[in-house]
């Protein structure tokens, strides 16, 4: 999955015309459609439950309203994790509408980890507009982001299913993995290496957890045994990993006009990100000058002021070490072992291609 393109304002995928296709099926936009269409009006419902002025500041932060309070159609995200709580839902024989409360549930989860990551990380942008703290301040920023984590379980335990518990407790487990995956990232920020593994550990954490969640939510709530869940689980950790190695790769090769983020965004922000881990690991010249930059770069008291042509020559250090190709190849085996684990259970072979599509997408996608 390697470029042979640029280092700016490119694809971080080769030509492949086979995987291209997948990525133009109206199947997949129509999946990623139908979850945002299902999930949205239960979740605005949910918002909307919020004091003022926390239920506009999220309504911003999704995309609903512009930074003045006029309506909006701001780009609200891919839509992943909800179409894969209604594709899970259909995999334990339930009707797609059974995952929708557990769909809700996980994009509230993702959405406080959003709100609670631009501000922690410095971000300014998200989805080509400024970030919720840049608005409207850091306080509120971390009130709404709190307000979505706990609106996420009672959206579950309304219901008042055994089910739903069970959910409930899936959901907990996994918000507490992302959270360590956070805690994680941002000390390996200060670490002048980390290993390969660590790095891995850190994502399958950050967000293998809740799209593992979000692939077995649906089927918990269509009333599937542990196993199912737990093998619908092994699939979405994996498809995590894979969607992370991708979102790695274009935080620092990615456009920014297709990421909203700004060029070099994890070099900026010293991110020991997999391509930049797997090119320390690498060994050789481009790989000992990057340590020896990096390591300067954490006594700088100039970093911030670094030009783009210095964040330039350390991705191209990145990429002579071989970081880029290796994350690209990871992605790849992340995606075939996903692939793979759905071979565990037996469900509808619509929903296998479909959940194989999603997967597909994620792996190739351009921004």
């Amino acid at each position: 999955m390697s470029s042979t393109t640029g280092t700016r304002g490119e694809s971080v995928t080769p030509a492949n015309p086979a995987y291209d296709t997948v990525v133009e099926t109206t199947d997949v936009t129509a999946l990623l459609e139908r979850g945002r269409a299902l999930s949205a009006p239960v979740l605005r419902a949910a918002v909307a439950r919020l004091a003022p002025p926390m239920d506009t500041v999220a309504a911003y932060h999704f995309g609903w309203i512009d930074a003045q309070g006029r309506p909006a159609d701001g780009d609200g995200g891919k839509a992943v994790r909800p179409a894969l709580a209604l594709l899970s839902a259909e995999a334990a024989g339930a009707p797609a509408e059974a995952g929708i409360p557990g769909a809700v549930a996980v994009e509230l989860v993702h959405n406080f980890s959003l709100l609670h990551d631009d501000l922690m990380d410095g971000d300014e942008q998200r989805r080509h507009r400024d970030t919720v703290w840049k608005v409207h301040g850091p306080a509120q920023a971390i009130l709404v982001g709190d307000a979505l984590f706990a609106l996420a379980n009672e959206i579950l335990l309304e219901l008042g299913t055994v089910e739903a518990g069970r959910a409930a407790r899936r959901l907990t487990t996994a918000s507490r993995k992302l959270i360590d995956g956070q805690a994680q990232d941002i000390s390996y920020e200060h670490r002048e290496r980390v290993t390969v593994e660590e790095c891995l550990e850190m994502e399958g954490n950050k967000t293998g957890a809740l799209l593992a969640c979000a692939v077995s939510i649906g089927a918990v709530l269509g009333g599937a045994d542990d196993r199912t869940a737990d093998t619908l689980e092994a699939y979405g950790y994996h498809l995590g990993l894979a969607f992370q190695a991708v979102d790695d790769l274009l935080g620092i090769w990615g456009d920014p006009e297709s990421t909203g983020k700004q060029t070099w965004s994890d070099l900026r922000q010293r991110k020991k990100s997999l391509p930049v881990v797997a090119a320390l690991a690498a060994g050789g010249p481009a790989s000992e000058r990057l340590g020896e930059l990096l390591a300067a770069d954490a006594k700088s008291s100039d970093f911030d002021s670094f030009s783009e042509e210095e964040f330039a020559a350390r991705a191209a250090l990145i990429e002579e070490a071989g970081g880029r190709e290796w994350t690209a190849q990871e992605a790849r085996r992340q995606h075939a072992v996903a692939i793979e684990a759905l071979h565990g259970v037996d469900m509808p072979e619509r929903v296998r291609a479909q959940l194989t599509e999603l997967a597909d997408f994620v792996v190739v996608r351009k921004r």
